[in-house]
């Protein structure tokens, strides 16, 4: 009896112990489920996102993107990082560089960069050219990048040994963000071919996107004002600077956007806005089609007359703000060729600390002229070596718009002084 009785609770006791490790065992199961689901969510709101807001949506049909996300689910992808891989082969055959995700750290310094004041980093803004070689837009001023002499138009060829070709437009620019005081290795190219290395030390960059400044002569006073990119805050620092600039009884404005390769679009938008009086703004083409031009309000903060200096380094949003002040004939462009980059890129989040940057719409100047892959070409051409600090005496793409604006107020004053003489005959 009591040998029955041990045996059926050893029974038991083996029935209850295969019980709880099946149960832990399913438990681990449905967590690596979970955990496999989470990361497959990744990509498939990645795919939503875009197939809801990508701006050629005809690409679609063309590469059969339906397709691309049933074969992109297929493959192993356990974790964030498999994630982010397998979205970023999934966009590759969009071909647009700016349709791309961004990596946690990514993520958050763009977001800084659009909203902040500072940025740790070399201080490089970079695009593709036609070839798909990543390409210096501009250096932020007071940047390690440009102390070490690099310039619009370079190729970016490697980053600590790994090629540009291989990380792409993303990889590479975030292979050159990280902690102040660490360093990068870059190897770049010139236009003209030659090949070099240069040693950066990151560190926190200050990106003070308005500057401003009066430029005395014996004969009139002109306002500087210098734009080096488009964050949440810029609107209201260049009101606030335009007031200034006014109670200084400045006649004629030099407005500086050379290297500025863009940021958030809505800033220049609302910029163009302080100095334009009910005029059309910009024209954006998303998928639906041609939107109505954003018209500008009545009210300006500066209404006197303008040059708008543009190099090969004024991108993105600064071209929407040079095009309008342009077509509307409100200042005369001066400088080079601009970058040409017409696309505009919507944010999201994806997940809890990632994100997707996606190309929505492309934008069209007021007289309907297409920027991307072409630019802005200026009203006069200056065939000038760049200063090293802009704005500086030495900075002779300044001076040449002061002699310039010089030129157009002693001509106004001349049309003055000729209807008072005009008057005075009618008079007598």
């Amino acid at each position: 009896m009591n040998a029955s009785f041990n045996k059926l609770l050893t029974f038991k006791t083996f029935i209850t112990a295969l019980m709880i490790i099946v149960f832990s065992i399913n438990l681990l199961l449905v967590e690596r489920v979970n955990a496999l689901s989470d990361s497959r969510q990744l990509v498939l709101d990645a795919w939503t996102l875009v197939n809801e807001g990508f701006y050629d949506p005809e690409k679609f049909d063309e590469i059969q993107w339906k397709r691309i996300r049933q074969k992109t689910l297929q493959k192993q992808i356990e974790t964030s990082e498999e994630a982010y891989s397998a979205i970023e082969d999934m966009l590759r055959p969009l071909d647009d560089p700016y349709t791309r995700v961004l990596r946690p750290k990514d993520y958050e310094l763009l977001k800084s960069s659009n909203f902040g004041s500072e940025i740790n980093g070399v201080g490089l803004q970079l695009g593709e050219d036609d070839d798909n070689r990543v390409k210096v837009i501009s250096t932020l001023g007071g940047s390690p990048a440009e102390e070490a002499g690099i310039i619009s138009g370079d190729l970016i060829e490697t980053v600590d040994g790994i090629s540009s070709e291989k990380l792409g437009l993303a990889g590479t620019a975030s292979r050159l963000r990280g902690e102040s005081g660490t360093k990068v290795l870059v190897e770049l190219s010139s236009e003209s071919g030659e090949i070099r290395e240069v040693d950066l030390e990151r560190r926190s960059v200050d990106l003070r996107p308005v500057r401003t400044k009066r430029l005395r002569d014996d004969s009139h006073t002109i306002g500087y004002l210098r734009i080096t990119q488009f964050s949440e805050s810029v609107p209201k620092k260049v009101e606030e600077a335009l007031q200034e600039l006014k109670e200084k009884d400045v006649e004629g404005l030099i407005l500086d956007l050379r290297n500025n390769s863009g940021g958030l679009v809505s800033s220049g938008i609302a910029v163009a806005d302080s100095l334009l009086s009910e005029k059309p703004v910009v024209e954006t083409k998303d998928r639906n089609g041609i939107k109505d031009a954003i018209i500008s309000q009545k009210e300006t903060y500066f209404d006197g007359p303008m040059v708008t200096l543009v190099n090969k380094g004024t991108a993105s949003a600064s071209e929407i703000l040079a095009g309008s002040l342009q077509d509307n004939e409100r200042s005369i462009l001066m400088g080079e060729q601009t970058y040409g980059k017409g696309l505009i890129q919507s944010l999201k989040s994806l997940g809890e600390d990632s994100g997707i940057a996606i190309t929505v719409a492309s934008y069209l100047t007021p007289k309907g002229n297409n920027i991307q892959g072409q630019g802005m070409t200026p009203d006069k051409l200056l065939d000038l070596p760049d200063a090293n600090d802009y704005g500086s005496t030495d900075d002779k793409w300044v001076k040449n718009a002061e002699l310039f604006l010089g030129s157009l107020l002693e001509k106004e004053e001349v049309s003055v002084q000729t209807i008072e003489l005009n008057n005075e005959e009618i008079k007598s």
